[in-house]
């Protein structure tokens, strides 16, 4: 992000991982936002604005396996309960979904757009607060809802104008389903399987013993799609895998030849509340993900739980590299102008910078441009 206040003195300062977006970047920050909502919208996605502090315990109890860690917390002076900054808009789509729109008719499509702060920064996003644009299919967690989501994601990229986008599959809850039948695992073993796993550690997995070596091909399943798929059909599960394969291949089906297609099934880095499927998008020249998704489950305040699919953008790197930007036609207007000439000017789509004084400079406030008489004129 642009920042102005972090290098004017003390006055200006603002908190670590804060800062101002300024011209133009503001202004295509909107204009990316507006085009990816316009795109989520055109398939049937409605726009909700929830708010951006809540109480904790409700931000935190409609998604299953949601974790609390990452929240920015106050005290509220009304309640004097505890209320948290969001960190991610998904968890409040969930509960617009299960209160407010509990009774709306299923599937339920919403979109969203608005900044989320985070406790933390990490060394890829040095941001705390940043850009969240996403849809949410509520209602169902099927092979048809993924497809859904994940065209529409990349389709809403297409139309911010990206190119060389790369979709990384994943299945956040493969360990378990394989621990619990056909690959078993001790409830102790289950998390240092993973953590092997995440490190692509080979050797580490074998030494942790026969039941863990098993895990093994899960390693070199990971690579583009097609032959990844190849080596994870070869895993003997029992059966287990047929389902999540098939899955997987349906949804790639109508992905265009122009979208790189990789899978790494044991991937969980931010999958925390997926269920069997997610998927991370990536685009050429940008070091890690600008977008994520996949199924999760929705908890109801009655207990009952439902399934949802979605996909989040966090389209802050796209706006620093100008992605979103515009060629405006800003023209100068010297006192005393027609007023209806500017009107004609706006509506033709042109910026008009009017003049407070005489000494006022056109070229000086951005103007390419100068109004003589009923003329425009290049500076």
């Amino acid at each position: 992000m642009s920042s102005a206040g972090n290098s004017g003195g003390q006055m200006g300062l603002l908190p670590e991982g804060l800062s101002d977006r300024l011209p133009p970047q503001a202004e295509a920050s909107a204009r990316l936002a507006r085009d990816v909502i316009d795109c989520v919208s055109a398939h049937g996605y409605q726009r909700v604005m929830p708010p951006l502090a809540e109480f904790e315990e409700t931000l935190t109890g409609r998604l299953k396996s949601a974790r609390a860690q990452d929240l920015l917390r106050a005290v509220d002076p009304v309640s004097q309960r505890t209320l948290a900054l969001r960190p991610d808009m998904t968890a409040q789509v969930g509960r617009i979904a299960a209160t407010r729109l509990a009774s709306a008719a299923r599937p339920l499509r919403l979109c969203y757009s608005g900044p989320v702060l985070k406790l933390r920064a990490n060394q890829l996003r040095p941001e705390r607060e940043q850009l969240q644009v996403g849809a949410e299919l509520i209602g169902s967690d099927s092979v048809v809802a993924a497809t859904e989501i994940v065209s529409v994601a990349i389709e809403a990229l297409q139309a911010a104008g990206v190119s060389g986008i790369t979709v990384d599959f994943t299945l956040p809850d493969l360990i378990d389903e394989l621990a619990a039948d056909a690959l078993p695992l001790g409830v102790d073993e289950i998390e240092a399987v993973r953590a092997e796993l995440d490190s692509k550690d080979a050797g580490g997995l074998a030494e942790l013993g026969s039941a863990a070596a098993a895990y093994l091909p899960l390693i070199e399943a990971t690579g583009p799609f097609h032959a990844a798929m190849e080596r994870l059909e070869a895993i003997d599960a029992g059966g287990v895998l047929a389902s999540r394969i098939a899955a997987l291949r349906a949804i790639a089906k109508p992905i265009g030849w122009d979208i790189t297609l990789t899978l790494d099934p044991t991937e969980r880095h931010s999958f925390a509340y997926q269920s069997w499927f997610g998927f991370s998008i990536f685009a050429e020249g940008f070091i890690g993900e600008i977008g994520r998704g996949g199924s999760y489950t929705i908890i109801h305040p009655d207990g009952r739980e439902e399934p949802a699919t979605g996909f989040s953008l966090y389209p802050d790197p796209l706006i620093d590299a100008g992605f979103g930007r515009t060629d405006e036609r800003r023209i100068f207007l010297p006192l005393h102008a027609d007023a209806e000439r500017a009107k004609a000017l706006r509506a033709d789509g042109w910026r008009t910078v009017a003049a407070l004084s005489a000494g006022d400079d056109g070229a000086a406030l951005g103007c390419s441009h100068w109004l003589d008489g009923d003329t425009p004129r290049a500076y």
